[in-house]
């Protein structure tokens, strides 16, 4: 009985949190990709696969208002403390890592090699389709490819991002594991990036809730917090 209430007390805790979320209206424009993006707002609006009544991607959608920012070092700023997004970013950027963009098909070996470099990631096992080598990458009109060099010019972190009206989210994120902080600086530079270009609203990485403790933490770090999203198509 008392685990039942416990378990009952939690539940009741998460509802009021998922209450309380900030709302954001998030536009799917098809003039930039009609077919990418008509695809993508069929998947993000789907039945969630656990919870029927809700979206796929509407409750506790982990978002940064980009325009809270004035600028690129206002949101470093949002992010500065000893075990924040801005003190690892520094850290890489000492160590010789930067960001840019790449062209896939450059980086098909290196690509390959950091989607095998772990057997499993966020408790579960790699995705096949990590597993298996690409020969050849499609480039998407309305996506724009990162990549993070070592000091010797190696790919060492990437990331697929896709621009799909007021928003931009992540579609694919992967870097080998070290502690040098390649992934905040790949996520930190593209979320500098998108606020000195000024032309979408929100960054989106995913959902909050459905991470595992230290990937909610990375992207708290980074400035994302829940929302609730309410998605349209235009």
């Amino acid at each position: 009985m008392t685990t039942l209430l416990a378990t009952l007390s939690d539940h009741l805790a998460t509802v009021k949190q998922l209450l309380r979320l900030p709302l954001a209206d998030l536009y799917f424009d098809e003039a930039i990709a009609p077919v990418n993006v008509r695809s993508t707002y069929r998947y993000y609006t789907k039945r969630h696969p656990q919870y029927k009544i809700i979206q796929h991607k509407s409750w506790g959608a982990a978002l940064i208002d980009l325009q809270r920012f004035r600028n690129r070092g206002d949101y470093l700023d949002s992010i500065k403390g000893r075990n924040c997004g801005a003190h690892h970013i520094k850290r890489a950027r000492a160590r010789g890592y930067r960001l840019t963009e790449i062209e896939r098909n450059d980086y098909i070996d290196a690509i390959f090699d950091i989607n095998t470099s772990v057997e499993a990631r966020q408790g579960r096992a790699m995705d096949q389709k990590y597993l298996e080598k690409k020969q050849c990458f499609d480039k998407l009109a309305n996506f724009t490819y990162y990549g993070v060099l070592s000091p010797d010019n190696q790919l060492v972190a990437y990331a697929n991002v896709g621009h799909y009206g007021n928003f931009h989210a992540f579609e694919q994120l992967m870097g080998y594991r070290n502690n040098d902080g390649i992934m905040h600086l790949l996520v930190g530079d593209i979320t500098a990036s998108l606020i000195e270009q000024g032309l979408t609203r929100y960054l989106m990485y995913d959902t909050y809730f459905g991470a595992l403790p230290g990937l909610r933490q990375f992207k708290t770090m980074l400035g994302f917090t829940p929302y609730r999203a309410r998605y349209h198509l235009r």
